[in-house]
């Protein structure tokens, strides 16, 4: 596979660079709506939690956008990647190329969105007064794991889709229900300890708690649990290859 991927690299440039203007193209805003999407959601929650759940947490706003801003690549990375395979059937079944390269393009698409994504959560850092820290050091190591969090994930659903077509609304609902699990609006501490373990079983609550530590908080993320996370992504990818490979012979059928 990584063979494949070397050989085809220019197609996989091209992909991304698809993925990235493709999806707005026309828009005014063009790849903008990335970055104003999130950033209208979180003024949505900045007005509810504060002033309507009398939500104390000091620059609330700021504590939002960082959690908000990684969750926005999770999320569309998982909703694209889920229905990729099937969004590109006419070409799948024409054309000769390494499968995983829509995925992969999906997820290496977002991640450059999220790396602009930062210049946002530095500038709420700067004019909140919250400032920086060396910790930011650690964001690469955070946005790897998640990197191979997400590749693993869609594998193994944009796999599953091309067979079962309601996997991606499945998947959808999903999320939606693991926003709430995830600490994006709220800092995990102020659970019981018994609720906090239950939350840390989502390996996203504990990369976006890398997130504030490192932006937020200004300190070292917990590396254990990050170490954790980084194995169970490790793991699950792969599995996700070997999911990945067994179905996709099938695909020309299917689709």
């Amino acid at each position: 596979m990584i063979n494949d991927i070397y050989n085809y690299r220019e197609l996989l440039k091209t992909s991304v660079k698809k993925e990235i203007r493709g999806k707005y193209k026309g828009s005014f805003l063009g790849v903008l709506w990335s970055f104003v999407n999130p950033l209208l959601t979180t003024l949505v929650y900045a007005i509810v939690f504060p002033f309507i759940l009398r939500n104390s947490q000091e620059h609330y706003v700021t504590f939002i956008v960082i959690g908000q801003l990684p969750w926005a690549w999770f999320t569309n990375t998982i909703s694209q990647g889920t229905s990729t395979f099937l969004a590109n059937g006419g070409i799948l079944k024409k054309v000769y190329f390494p499968r995983v390269i829509l995925p992969l393009a999906i997820d290496i698409s977002g991640l450059i969105n999220f790396l602009i994504s930062c210049i946002i959560i530095g500038i709420f850092l700067f004019f909140s007064g919250i400032g920086y820290s060396l910790n930011i050091l650690y964001l690469p190591i955070i946005f790897v794991i998640q990197f191979i969090l997400q590749l693993g994930i869609i594998l193994i659903t944009g796999a599953i889709d091309v067979y079962v077509r309601d996997l991606e609304y499945i998947i959808n609902f999903f999320i939606q229900m693991l926003f709430y699990a995830t600490p994006i609006l709220y800092s995990i501490d102020t659970f019981p300890v018994w609720v906090q373990k239950i939350l840390r079983l989502n390996p996203m609550a504990t990369i976006i708690e890398s997130y504030k530590d490192i932006f937020f908080y200004k300190q070292s993320p917990n590396l254990i649990m990050l170490g954790i996370v980084f194995l169970f992504s490790i793991v699950l990818l792969f599995i996700a290859i070997k999911v990945f490979n067994k179905l996709e012979k099938g695909f020309a059928e299917e689709l």
